[in-house]
């Protein structure tokens, strides 16, 4: 449980830059993860008069604000349509309905957590995030970032015509997931990540590529070369062994939804 011994209701992201500069100031979100640890606030800052709880749409991207709920792009249908039902993958196993209607995208992209969904699956896609001071950075770069007192104000998802699908294993509903997995195949070509290692996730460019059409035994030595090349380490939900088993097994099935993926729209461009 968290203490806070101030409250501060921001107007603009300049007045909240500012108050967070105070090491013992902390922005507040859903503040469901938060809550889990006992820090000592000394203000808390809240977004919530700023209008980033919403998720635009343009000709080139999806642009979700850091208040956005994670309910809101689970359910979202723009995003769902264009990446093939993914936001609903990634988001179904966090906790349940009523902590996804709280918990914010911000707060989880921004934390860099090992255990989060949404970053594993966001790695997977052309993702930048939106900071107040930094400006615009890969999220592939900003995962591997130390902390600082900036602000993470919006997610760009790029609309690059890229497939992508999402797995997941827990040990029971609603725990922490023991691996994820987020694979995507773009102009550019295949991209892996892999998270809850337990570290955070990362990013796999794979050394032998996928053939368009792909067997069986490609997509296993495929799944095979990205599990032997991550990392993996044990806590109280699995083994390093065991995940990486689980890796392969994963991104094996993911890989196999883009291939069906790409199909149908070959049989649909056909039919036309």
């Amino acid at each position: 449980m968290y203490t806070i011994r101030g409250y501060e209701k921001v107007k603009s992201l300049e007045e909240a830059y500012e108050a967070n500069q105070k090491n013992s100031s902390s922005i507040i979100g859903g503040g469901m993860w938060l809550r889990l640890g006992s820090k000592n606030i000394g203000s808390a800052i809240d977004l919530t008069d700023l209008g980033l709880d919403q998720i635009e749409e343009t000709e080139d991207a999806f642009i979700i604000g850091c208040m956005t709920s994670l309910r809101d792009i689970e359910c979202h249908k723009g995003m769902n349509r264009y990446f093939h039902g993914m936001m609903k993958e990634m988001m179904k196993g966090i906790v349940g309905t009523q902590f996804r209607n709280t918990a914010t995208i911000g707060g989880s992209i921004y934390q860099r957590f090992g255990f989060s969904d949404p970053l594993t699956a966001f790695l997977a896609l052309d993702t930048t995030v939106e900071m107040y001071a930094g400006g615009m950075i890969p999220l592939d770069d900003f995962v591997s970032m130390d902390y600082d007192r900036d602000i993470l104000v919006r997610i760009h998802v790029k609309k690059d015509g890229r497939k992508a699908a999402y797995q997941s294993f827990r040990n029971t509903k609603t725990d922490f997931p023991v691996v994820t997995v987020g694979v995507s195949k773009s102009e550019a070509g295949w991209k892996v990540t892999v998270g809850a290692r337990p570290g955070r996730a990362e990013v796999f460019k794979p050394v032998h590529p996928l053939s368009d059409e792909p067997e069986d035994e490609e997509i296993k030595q495929f799944a095979k070369e990205i599990s032997e090349a991550a990392v993996f380490g044990s806590n109280m939900r699995a083994s390093g062994e065991y995940r990486k088993l689980l890796a392969e097994v994963l991104v094996g099935r993911a890989v196999e939804d883009i291939c069906l993926q790409l199909k149908q729209d070959t049989q649909e461009g056909l039919s036309r």
